[in-house]
């Protein structure tokens, strides 16, 4: 087949125009590809294999990783048909999503951070040692809490509400069940926790003052939102200025039954709406990546998003 050929078959698929789209602004690996395209290992190998044997894509090898980018020394014939590419990739509608996964994942390469706690997470249940386990580690983390104010939203119970209170300067606990506030509040007063405070309301409007608290929480709360968007806003309205949200909640999934079983609004959430959504309420500095996955079906994963007002 003549090149002019093999490169309109392999441009032919709009999946590659999406995998030239991100080349084109760095290099990246297949596990790099996997996480912003969510497309399996395997089908993006196949792919890049493609785009490759036309003399569009280069690999380098780095260690035991390889990595792909765009042809610098490609010809006349294949540079024509990259700039076409990058031109009909720019009309796909996952292009939007895409550049915004992107971002985050070049961010994270650069700070290191996520990746060297997947290290020593993959090494903590290896070797067997006596006193080590998740629970003494967290323990020891929260000490290292300085005396800030919290608002926990969706706290529920209040189950990390009270390991902070102990040591936060303040914990406020918001959740719109009269029943679990009451219950909640109750639980605090038996344990002493006179910085532990119980509020009910929503996540579009939470009873706090704005601008009044440090760190606002959100943990596995905003499924539950009417309007996702809006409780982000409203959690930005009451952080002091350079003060800082954390959320956990679930990788977006298709496991319908968690709408009747756990009473889920949303079945989670893909990291592109929720970039885009935290950019809009004005928080920088956003990070978010997937940190942990269960082993047993549904497979839910769960992702950690930080942004600092």
């Amino acid at each position: 087949m003549s090149p002019t050929l093999k490169s309109l078959r392999a441009l032919s698929d709009a999946t590659r125009l999406r995998i030239m789209a991100l080349l084109e602004r760095d290099e990246l690996s297949v596990n790099e590809l996997q996480e912003i395209t969510r497309m399996g290992q395997s089908r993006i190998s196949t792919h890049l294999g493609l785009l490759s044997d036309c003399g569009l894509v280069k690999s380098r090898r780095e260690g035991k990783r390889t990595f792909y980018g765009l042809n610098p020394a490609a010809d006349p014939l294949a540079n024509e048909f990259i700039q076409l590419a990058l031109r009909g990739a720019h009309e796909l509608s996952d292009h939007s999503h895409d550049q915004i996964n992107l971002k985050r994942i070049l961010t994270r390469r650069r700070e290191q951070a996520q990746v060297f706690f997947n290290q020593v997470a993959g090494r903590f249940d290896r070797v067997y040692g006596p006193g080590r386990s998740w629970q003494a580690f967290g323990h020891l983390l929260l000490r290292m809490l300085p005396a800030i104010t919290v608002a926990d939203l969706g706290a529920g119970e209040g189950l990390l509400s009270e390991l902070l209170a102990r040591r936060c300067k303040k914990v406020i606990a918001v959740d719109n069940s009269e029943k679990i506030v009451a219950f909640g509040a109750a639980k605090a007063k038996k344990n002493g926790l006179k910085n532990l405070e119980f509020r009910q309301g929503d996540l579009q409007q939470p009873p706090i003052e704005p601008a009044s608290v440090d760190l606002v929480i959100l943990s596995q709360a905003l499924h539950h939102a009417e309007d996702p968007a809006a409780a982000l806003v409203s959690a930005a309205k009451l952080l002091k200025p350079r003060g800082q949200l954390l959320l956990l909640d679930l990788l977006a999934h298709k496991f319908e039954d968690a709408r009747k079983l756990y009473g889920d609004r949303w079945l989670g959430f893909a990291e592109s709406d929720l970039h885009r959504w935290l950019e809009a309420a004005g928080f920088r500095k956003i990070e978010i990546s997937v940190v942990a996955r269960e082993e047993q079906p549904p497979h839910f994963q769960t992702l950690l998003a930080s942004g600092e007002k």
